[in-house]
């Protein structure tokens, strides 16, 4: 039952994303203020710890990368705004690194709980490294998860997000290790007609049902 209690509480792809309204170092923030954007939302454990700093110090170097996509960054964790504050210019102070996007106070865990960033398996207290790619509709996308010990590869989540704009953009699929400028995956035919078409239509083939095509930027 409780394994069954927990499962419900994390949001699926494919899910509106959790409303809230939350106190961030950028002041009150509210998840309709995104409405018409993409956000990446994560989770980081707490303030002031080694790997959490590595990861925003990451995180503010692709900012442009990802703004340049009418993408936006949002941190979270469980500490106060006045932790948030003090370990950002920290960061900045000792890193050199400027952290350009707004962090979430979650004291409460109350948005932690609603996007199933508490796992008691690693921890009852602190999230584990999630993270959300909520589309322009507020519709959860992708959800990434990492273990307290391990830091993530952002420019997995560039590639991710540009995976998914060309998604929604061409009507296609991405194979694996898919990047911009690589070809994309052709929808699978639905009928033998269309399976028997499939062959002439120039695309590159390796069979009927796997076909690619080249798209433009």
């Amino acid at each position: 039952m409780q394994t069954a209690v927990l499962q419900a509480q994390l949001p699926r792809i494919g899910d509106p994303a959790p409303d809230f309204e939350a106190d961030t170092t950028r002041g009150k923030i509210r998840l309709q203020d995104y409405r018409g954007s993409w956000l990446v939302l994560f989770s980081h454990p707490a303030d002031f710890t080694p790997v959490c700093t590595t990861e925003f110090i990451a995180f503010a170097e692709i900012h442009e990368e990802l703004r340049s996509r009418g993408v936006e960054l949002l941190g979270l964790s469980i500490d106060s705004t006045s932790s948030h504050i003090a370990w950002v210019r920290n960061i900045e102070e000792k890193m050199g690194v400027k952290i350009p996007f707004p962090v979430i106070a979650d004291s409460t865990r109350e948005i932690a709980t609603r996007y199933g960033m508490i796992h008691p398996g690693q921890s009852k207290t602190v999230t584990v490294r999630c993270l959300f790619v909520i589309d322009l509709n507020q519709v959860i996308r992708a959800m990434i998860y990492y273990p307290l010990s391990t830091g993530r590869n952002v420019h997995e989540v560039t590639r991710l997000v540009d995976a998914l704009q060309a998604t929604d953009y061409h009507g296609v699929s991405t194979p694996a290790n898919w990047k911009p400028g690589d070809k994309v995956v052709v929808p699978a035919p639905s009928t033998q007609d269309m399976a028997d078409r499939r062959l002439e239509e120039g695309f590159e083939c390796k069979d009927w049902y796997l076909c690619l095509k080249s798209v433009s930027s």
